[in-house]
């Protein structure tokens, strides 16, 4: 899969910018399906910059993990006279009928970050794929061997299917050898930490306790499982991995409790989310959105025009790439932190 760079991203939002100049005033609707994750204020920050740096007016609504409060934001944002529409789904399916709604109304959606398979939505990620993969690889080299438990995201989130479809790429040669097990999967309804340590809490109920490992699918999940595996003292001796860059997930990787967060900077996504959006607004067509690619790689196979940028997976021997990216600081990664023990920290 092609993976759009930093540079060439930067690239995007330059030419935003440029043809921005040209059309201002344009209003950009976002549809966020809530705020429970850290991240989504970061990625939100990002986007509201950029579009009002281009000269345009954020407006938005949290749908407060309602399928159908977020069907009635996007109305809403139609109605305020939104130009495009930025669109980070509480349900895939369900979310539909707004997307058809805004382009029977010649508004263009942006499918942001959580997939919308629609060939109407233009689709901006990271390569959650390789996000698993990232993952599986992280705790599989710290428990080659053993009893494995899955913490999958939300059953109405095709992205928890794309990250564990790629853990599963690079388990499958130790699950059939039988060196590794599956003793326990769960989806985690809404992704929800607290749905994720309730999971983990009878994964390890049925199975006396004897987990190796725990490929959680997100940070905040990645939160339930450490908080139950605490309860019962594990916590530390068990690799888990997670992904978004969560301060506290950050902290818990340098103090020992999480083993890898994949970093995806959500302030690159909401930049250029933005920057698409403006274009899109403004007429150009999704093939000509620089970077842009054709894939078909969704649950039914459509046909939909992509970019997807590139993670990075954060461990105790790379901390430092966070911290000197300006993501988190030192005293945050840190806290807690035994001198001496984590590089990053000393």
């Amino acid at each position: 899969m092609k993976i759009l760079t930093a540079a060439l991203m930067g690239a995007v939002f330059a030419v935003s910018a440029a043809g921005s100049a040209l059309a201002e005033g344009k209003t950009i609707g976002v549809s966020w399906s809530n705020f429970q994750e850290e991240r989504w204020k970061t990625d939100e920050a990002a986007m509201k910059g950029a579009i009002e740096a281009a000269g345009d007016t954020y407006i938005s609504a949290d749908a407060q993990s309602s399928a159908a409060k977020q069907l009635t934001d996007v109305e809403s944002l139609i109605a305020q006279g939104a130009d495009a529409l930025i669109i980070l789904s509480q349900d895939a399916s369900a979310i539909g009928p707004a997307v058809e709604k805004a382009s029977a109304e010649g508004i263009p959606v942006v499918g942001y970050d959580r997939l919308i398979e629609n060939p109407e939505a233009f689709y901006i990620t990271f390569d959650n794929k390789e996000v698993g993969r990232m993952q599986a690889r992280a705790v599989f080299a710290a428990q080659p061997e053993g009893n494995y438990a899955f913490i999958k995201g939300s059953s109405a989130d095709p992205n928890a299917d794309f990250l564990f479809s790629g853990q599963m790429e690079v388990l499958k040669e130790a699950l059939d050898s039988g060196k590794v097990k599956n003793v326990g999967e769960a989806y985690t309804d809404g992704w929800k930490p607290e749905n994720a340590q309730k999971n983990m809490e009878q994964i390890l109920t049925a199975n006396d306790n004897n987990v190796d490992a725990v490929v959680a699918s997100n940070d905040g999940t990645a939160g339930g499982v450490v908080a139950a595996l605490a309860a019962q003292g594990m916590d530390g001796s068990v690799p888990v991995s997670g992904q978004d860059g969560d301060h506290a997930a950050l902290n818990r990787v340098a103090l020992g409790t999480q083993t890898v967060s994949v970093w995806k900077d959500a302030r690159e996504l909401g930049k250029n989310a933005a920057a698409i959006a403006s274009m899109l607004a403004d007429g150009k067509a999704m093939s000509d959105i620089p970077g842009s690619q054709s894939w078909s790689g969704g649950p039914n196979g459509v046909e939909m025009t992509a970019v997807f940028l590139a993670p990075v997976p954060i461990t105790r021997d790379n901390l430092n790439v966070v911290i000197d990216a300006g993501w988190v600081s030192k005293d945050v990664v840190c806290q807690g932190v035994k001198a001496g023990s984590v590089n990053a920290c000393n």
